[in-house]
């Protein structure tokens, strides 16, 4: 049984929640996670591999049969899952810093609370499996394989970043499979239903992952892309990383249906505990063997939530509470969630993840300082990679003489 510390709230913190977030939310009452996140270990189902058992909150599905509710881990996992999460957090707290010393210019939206999606979802695909998502980006480098370093160097807009300073925050990209990062709503949609649609035509396995958030659920491209997914069969996966807010505004004020797996209406779908890294994982790979057999589409809901303002121009405080924010943080942390798990199956000591902790704020750091030091382009790189051969530009010509 839980101790009572973890699995005790108030009622008056669950029903300001449900407040904040509308009358229709569908967000789970907070009494129903613990810092198990509704989810328990159980070491008499260790089996010879070390694995432990790990149980969680049922799947909720439409039009297809759901996968079962509990996965098999070990220490190996959770600790890569407890590193990766542990970067993506401590490098968004390092662009935090930055953008308020005016280093990072314009728009910059973080990742922190969601990390689990990413996580998960990398640990479920593919290296060669295309994502494309929108501007909320910086985990998902990271989670390609990207080094902090190009995250953040392309963050201050420098020569070294991953787009050589000329996509800042909302367009990174990585080669061979992270296709961005996108700064208008939805619009990334049908690109991915694209790629899902060039994946079949050149008869690969792959999978496209297209990611957007609850306030892109309403596009009406969204809705095109579903369209010709299910038509022309395509392996696209849409990921909904529903947290709640669309800027400034619930999803119970702005969205009629709630059930965002279940929008596509023709396409299956399941909803699943975004801030539950190893809920995320199992339910990626099930969705992954279906699309890859040929099935076609498939929706995916992430329930999760951002623990900042929308972007670094909104403090996150005038739409809802910061009791809201700190129950959510304190009950559903999917790195504190993974800690648990290590720590309560002796899997990992306190000073181990520690360490882990550390290497991770000194990596950020140094990839700070190597971006803080990089140039800015060169002033006739504004004229190159428009198109896919350089062309001759007026404004930077040799001029003919003419004798």
């Amino acid at each position: 049984m839980m101790s009572s510390k973890f699995t005790r709230l108030s009622t008056t913190a669950s029903s300001s929640l449900r407040g904040c977030l509308g009358s229709k939310t569908n967000i789970p009452s907070i009494t129903t996670f613990s810092r198990g996140f509704a989810s328990k270990s159980k070491k008499e189902d260790q089996n010879a591999g070390g694995k432990i058992k790990i149980e969680f909150k049922p799947f909720e599905v439409y039009r297809c049969d759901a996968p079962e509710n509990f996965a098999y881990t070990d220490k190996a996992e959770l600790l890569d899952f407890f590193t990766l999460m542990s970067r993506m957090r401590r490098m968004e707290v390092v662009s935090d810093q930055l953008y308020k010393q005016k280093l990072i210019r314009g728009f910059c939206h973080l990742y922190n609370g969601q990390e689990a999606v990413a996580a998960g979802m990398e640990a479920a695909s593919l290296k060669t499996d295309p994502v494309i998502t929108a501007y909320r980006d910086h985990g998902w480098m990271v989670a390609r394989g990207a080094s902090p370093a190009e995250t953040l160097a392309e963050l201050m807009m420098k020569a070294t970043g991953c787009s050589r300073g000329k996509g800042g925050s909302m367009h990174m990209f990585h080669i061979p499979s992270f296709y961005g990062g996108h700064g208008i709503v939805g619009a990334q949609t049908p690109l991915g239903a694209g790629i899902a649609f060039a994946l079949k035509y050149r008869g690969q396995k792959e999978v496209c992952w297209t990611y957007y958030g609850d306030g892109a659920a309403n596009q009406g491209q969204l809705f095109e892309a579903y369209n010709m997914a299910k038509l022309w069969s395509l392996p696209c996966v849409f990921v909904c990383e529903n947290n709640h807010y669309a800027m400034g505004t619930s999803t119970g004020r702005a969205s009629a249906d709630l059930n965002y797996f279940e929008r596509a209406h023709f396409i299956p779908g399941i909803k699943v505990d975004g801030m539950n890294v190893l809920a995320v994982k199992k339910a990626g790979e099930f969705v992954a063997d279906y699309v890859r057999s040929g099935k076609g589409p498939f929706v995916m809901e992430m329930d999760t939530y951002r623990y900042v303002g929308h972007s670094m121009s909104d403090p996150g405080t005038t739409y809802r509470t910061r009791d809201e924010v700190s129950a959510i943080r304190a009950e559903r942390d999917p790195i504190e969630k993974v800690r648990h798990l290590l720590l309560q199956n002796n899997l990992a000591t306190e000073e181990e993840l520690k360490q882990i902790e550390n290497a991770a704020r000194k990596e950020m750091d140094d990839a700070m300082e190597f971006a803080t030091k990089s140039p800015f382009p060169d002033d006739k790189e504004v004229f190159t990679h428009i198109y896919s051969k350089d062309v001759p530009t007026r404004s930077v010509e040799t001029p003919t003489v003419v004798s």
